[in-house]
C-alpha cells in the first residue's frame, strides 16, 4: 500500500529533478503501480495509485515530508510505472513486487518460512502429517497455525484418538509387519491390513470432523456407539470406543484455549505503535479454539501509522495464501473494503474484516492489542539490555565507539568427521539469524581446527575484501592463541586491517564466567569479572555460534553416515544404495524392512537381502 503523501526534498540536483518532474507530467490518469529506482537499478520503493499522475506528482509538490522520504527522493534516478485495469489489480501487483524485490523504503513484514499446516492426505489410506509449502487440492489442510509446535502437538494427540498413520509413503508401501507406533496404540496399522479399509476411512472422517470444530458432535456419536456395543455384549469394541472418548475429551480440555464459539476460523490482528516502535500481533482461532499467536516487527515502518501498517500486512500476508472467513482487526485497516473484496474473490467465499466486534470477539481483539503492547515493552527492554552490554564491552576493551557489528566463528566436528564452521552475526543491537552462515570444511586433515579456521576465514573475508558483504567492526574467534593467529594471518593476506580481532578461550575449568579474551597481535589475556555485562554479550554470541556450528555438523554427519552404513555392506554399490534409500524413504526405512521386502528392490537377491538385513541389525 501507499504511505508517503508529503514528499519533496529541500534540495535536489537541478538536472535530475527537472527530468523526474518532466516524466511525471507524462504519466496517465489511470490506476497502476509505480517504482522509484536508483541509478544502480535498485528498486527503492513500490507504490500503487488509483491515478498515477496525481499520486506520483504529489511527491514533487509537498514540502512537509519525513526525513526518511526526503532521503529516499535524493536517490531516485528514474520512475517506472505499470498501468492496470483497476485499483484492485494495482494492489495485487504492488504486493507481488514488494515480496519479490523487498524495496528499502517499503514497510516489510518479513516471514521467510511459510506457516505450518496439519494435512490429511488424499491417499487410499490417508496420512496425518505436518506440512509447510504450497497447498495441493488433492489433500485436506487444517490451519495455518502460528508455529510448528502447535501442529506437532496436535498430531501426537490426534494419534492417540484416531490412530491414523504418519509414516512416509515409501515406508507405508513396503511394510511387512506393523511398526512400533502400532504396538504403543498410536496407529491402527493400515499398512498390513490390521484394520478394515472402511473402519480406517471412518477414523479419518472423524479426525476431519474434529479438526473442523465438531468435537462435541463427534463425542456424542462415539458415546452412542459405545453404548450400543455394550448393549450387544460386544465389550471389546465398547472398551475401544470408551478409550477413544476419554482421549478425545482430554484433548478438548488441554489442547487449546476453549471458546464458546464453535466451528469458527478467524485471525485476530492488532497493530500498536508505542515510543516509535510498531508491533503487530497475529492470533489464530481454528475450529473455535485459540491456537496461539506471534508478534511481528516490520522493517521500514517509521512513517506508517497503525491503520496503514495493518492494511499493508493484510495485503502482504493473505494475498496468495489461505485466509479464514473472518479477520478481526484493530484499528480499522487502510483499504479494508478493497482488501476484503480481493480476499473474497481469492477464497471463493466471503471474507469479512471486522474492526468493531462484540462479546467474545472483542475480548480476543483486546487480548491481541495487549500482547502487542507487552511485546513492545519486552523488545525495548531487551534492546536496552543489549545496548548496555555492547557499551560495557566497548569500554572494557577500549574498542572504537562506533562498534556495532560483531561476527563470531566456531568449528564443530566429531574426531575430525564432517567438519562444519559457523559464522553468526550481532548487529543493530541484536542477533541477526538471517545473516548467519555455515561452511562445510573439506580438503584438510581431520581434526585440524587451525586449518579449518583458516579456510572459513579466507572464504568469508576474501569476498569482503573484494567488496562482497559487510565489514564487521569486531571478529570473535572461538578458541585460543592458535586459532587467533590463523585469523591474523588471513586478514593480513586478504588486506583487511579494519576489524578488531579477539579470541575467546575457555577458562581452566571450562566453566562459564572464566573465559579468557585474547587480544590480537600482543596476545595479551583479559579476564573480565563473571558478572560483567560486556562478558555476557561475548558469551551470548559465542554460545550462539557454538549452537549453530553443532547443529550444522550433526546434520552433515548424519547425512554422511546414512550412506556410509550401507557402503560398508559388501555387494551394495552406489546404484543399489540409491535404490534402497529411494524405495524405503531413507536409512530408517531400510533398517525396518524385512528380507522379503529387501528382495523386492531391483538387483537384490535373497543372499544380498540376508546380508543387508543382518548388517543393519
Amino acid at each position: 500500500m501507499d504511505a508517503e503523501t508529503n514528499l519533496v526534498p529541500e534540495a535536489q540536483p537541478d538536472e535530475r529533478w527537472a527530468r523526474l518532474v518532466a516524466h511525471v507530467k507524462t504519466l496517465p490518469n489511470l490506476p497502476g503501480v509505480y517504482r522509484y529506482i536508483a541509478a544502480d537499478g535498485t528498486v527503492l520503493y513500490v507504490g500503487k495509485a488509483l491515478d498515477l499522475k496525481k499520486r506520483v506528482g504529489s511527491y514533487f509538490q509537498k514540502n512537509d515530508q519525513s526525513p526518511r522520504i526526503r532521503l529516499m527522493l535524493t536517490h531516485v534516478d528514474r520512475i517506472d510505472t505499470t498501468v492496470v485495469r483497476s485499483e484492485a489489480e494495482a494492489l495485487v501487483l504492488e504486493n507481488n513486487l514488494i515480496k519479490a524485490l523487498a524495496p528499502r523504503y517499503n514497510i516489510l513484514f518479513r516471514d521467510d518460512k511459510s506457516y505450518p499446516y496439519l494435512v490429511i492426505t488424499g491417499h487410499k489410506s490417508p496420512r496425518l502429517a505436518y506440512y509447510r509449502g504450497a497447498l495441493d487440492k488433492r489433500n485436506q489442510y487444517f490451519g495455518p497455525f502460528p508455529n510448528g509446535y502447535v501442529v506437532k502437538e496436535s498430531i501426537q494427540l490426534l494419534q492417540k484418538v484416531f490412530k491414523l498413520r504418519t509414516c512416509e509413503d515409501t515406508v507405508f508401501a513396503n511394510r511387512s509387519r506393523p511398526c512400533l507406533l502400532h504396538q504403543i496404540k498410536r496407529c491402527s496399522a493400515p499398512c498390513v491390513d490390521f484394520i478394515q479399509p472402511e473402519d480406517y476411512r471412518r477414523d479419518v472422517g472423524n479426525a476431519e470432523r474434529f479438526l473442523n470444530g465438531k468435537g462435541n458432535e463427534l463425542l456424542v456419536e462415539l458415546e452412542a456407539r459405545m453404548q450400543a456395543a455394550s448393549d450387544n455384549w460386544d465389550f471389546e469394541t465398547a472398551a475401544s470406543l470408551r478409550d477413544q472418548v476419554q482421549a478425545l475429551a482430554k484433548i478438548q480440555e488441554r489442547q487449546f484455549v476453549s471458546s464458546n464459539t464453535n466451528a469458527l476460523d478467524a485471525d485476530i490482528i492488532a497493530c500498536v505503535i508505542e515510543q516509535g516502535t510498531l508491533c503487530l500481533n497475529l492470533a489464530m482461532v481454528r475450529g473455535g479454539r485459540h491456537v496461539g499467536d506471534k508478534n511481528l516487527f516490520p522493517t521500514h515502518a517509521e512513517d506508517y501509522d497503525a491503520a496503514e501498517a495493518l492494511g499493508a500486512f493484510l495485503a502482504q500476508h493473505y494475498l496468495d495464501r489461505n485466509v479464514p472467513p473472518l479477520l478481526l482487526c484493530h484499528p480499522a485497516p487502510y483499504d479494508a473494503e478493497l482488501i476484503a473484496t480481493l480476499l473474497s474473490d481469492q477464497a471463493g467465499r466471503k471474507v469479512i474484516i471486522n474492526s468493531n466486534p462484540n462479546g467474545e470477539r472483542r475480548i480476543w481483539l483486546e487480548m491481541a492489542t495487549k500482547n502487542a503492547e507487552l511485546a513492545i515493552l519486552q523488545r525495548r527492554a531487551q534492546a536496552a539490555s543489549q545496548s548496555g552490554r555492547l557499551t560495557a564491552l566497548v569500554e572494557a576493551l577500549n574498542l572504537p565507539e562506533e562498534t556495532q557489528r560483531i561476527e563470531c566463528f566456531d568449528i564443530s566436528h566429531t574426531m575430525g568427521e564432517a567438519t562444519v564452521a559457523s559464522c553468526v552475526v550481532f548487529d543493530r543491537g541484536d542477533m541477526q539469524p538471517k545473516e548467519y552462515r555455515r561452511y562445510n570444511i573439506d580438503g584438510i586433515t581431520g581434526g585440524d581446527d587451525y586449518a579449518a579456521m583458516k579456510q572459513v576465514l579466507t572464504r568469508r573475508y576474501g569476498k569482503v575484501a573484494n567488496g562482497e558483504g559487510k565489514m564487521p567492526d569486531l571478529i570473535l574467534i572461538d578458541g585460543g592463541k592458535g586459532q587467533l593467529t590463523q585469523a591474523e594471518e588471513v586478514l593480513a593476506e586478504v588486506g583487511l586491517t579494519q576489524p578488531v580481532l579477539l579470541g575467546v578461550a575457555k577458562g581452566e575449568t571450562r566453566k562459564a564466567g572464566l573465559e579468557q579474551l585474547i587480544v590480537a597481535t600482543t596476545h595479551a589475556v583479559i579476564r573480565l569479572p563473571a558478572d560483567h555485562a560486556g562478558l555476557h554479550l561475548v558469551q551470548q554470541i559465542r554460545d550462539e555460534s557454538h549452537r549453530f556450528a553443532i547443529t550444522g555438523h550433526r546434520a552433515r554427519r548424519a547425512k554422511a553416515r546414512v550412506a556410509s552404513s550401507l557402503e560398508e555392506i559388501e555387494g551394495v554399490g552406489p546404484k543399489r544404495r540409491q535404490k534402497l534409500l529411494a524405495r524405503f524413504g531413507g536409512l530408517q526405512g531400510v533398517k525396518a524392512a524385512g528380507v522379503d521386502d529387501l528382495m523386492q528392490v531391483d538387483g537384490i537377491n535373497a543372499e544380498l537381502a540376508e546380508r543387508i538385513y543382518a548388517a543393519l541389525r
